[in-house]
C-alpha cells in the first residue's frame, strides 16, 4: 500500500526568499524520515492570481483551470507542511490567498509548520494561521520547527545550516504528522493510505 503523500509548501513567494532553503532543508529531513511520499509545492511556480473565482470555494464550482489545478494539488495530499515566514506580527499574503481558493479540499488533513524570521522566529505567523486552518478543519499539530535569526544560519552558498534543536523538532513534527494522518484517514475517506 502507499504511503500517505505529505506536501511540503513553501508560502514566500518574493524574490531572495529564505523560505527556499529553509524548505530544502526540511525536504532532506522529510524523506529521510521515510513516513511519508514527499512532494513540494512553490507558491511562487504556482503563480495564484489574487481570488478570482466567482463562487464561494465551498461551492466546488470553479471557472478557471488554474483554481482546478490548484484544487487538485490539494485534493490529493494527506498532510501538509507549511514553511511560512512573518511579515509585520503575521503571515504574508501569498499563503492566505492559496487557502482562501479552497475548501473542502483541506479537511481533515494534519498541517504542520516550519516558521523562520528574527528573534519570534515566524512564530506570530503560525498563531494567525493556526486559526484560519481550524476554521477549515484541518488539524495543527503541536510539533513545530521554529527558526529565529534565519539569516545567521545561512552558509556562503545560502543553504541551511541545521543544529541538534532544529533536527530534533522536525523528526518530532513529522512523527506526529504520521499519526494524525493516520488517525484522520478515515474522515478523509481513503483509509488504504494508513499503512504504518
Amino acid at each position: 500500500m502507499a504511503k500517505p503523500l505529505l506536501k511540503i509548501l513553501i508560502g514566500s513567494t518574493r524574490p531572495g526568499r529564505v523560505g527556499l532553503p529553509v524548505s530544502q532543508w526540511f525536504h532532506h529531513h522529510a524523506v529521510a524520515h521515510s513516513g511519508f511520499e514527499i512532494q513540494v509545492v512553490d507558491l511562487a511556480v504556482v503563480n495564484l492570481p489574487m481570488m478570482d473565482e466567482p463562487n464561494h470555494p465551498r461551492l466546488h464550482l470553479y471557472t478557471h483551470q488554474h483554481t482546478k489545478d490548484w484544487s487538485q494539488t490539494i485534493e490529493e495530499a494527506d498532510a501538509f507542511v507549511f514553511v511560512v515566514p512573518e511579515y509585520n506580527y503575521g503571515f504574508n499574503a501569498p499563503i492566505k490567498n492559496a487557502i482562501d481558493y479552497l475548501n473542502q479540499e483541506w479537511q481533515y488533513k494534519p498541517i504542520g509548520f516550519v516558521s523562520y524570521g528574527g528573534v519570534a522566529a515566524g512564530t506570530r505567523s503560525v498563531q494567525m494561521l493556526k486559526q484560519v486552518v481550524t476554521t477549515l478543519k484541518m488539524v495543527p499539530v503541536f510539533e513545530s520547527v521554529n527558526i529565529p535569526f534565519v539569516a545567521q544560519l545561512l552558509d556562503q552558498d545560502g543553504r541551511l545550516l541545521s543544529n541538534q534543536v532544529m533536527d530534533t523538532a522536525a523528526r518530532d513534527m513529522l512523527d506526529e504528522l504520521r499519526r494524525w494522518t493516520q488517525a484522520l484517514a478515515p474522515l478523509r475517506g481513503n483509509p488504504a493510505r494508513t499503512v504504518g
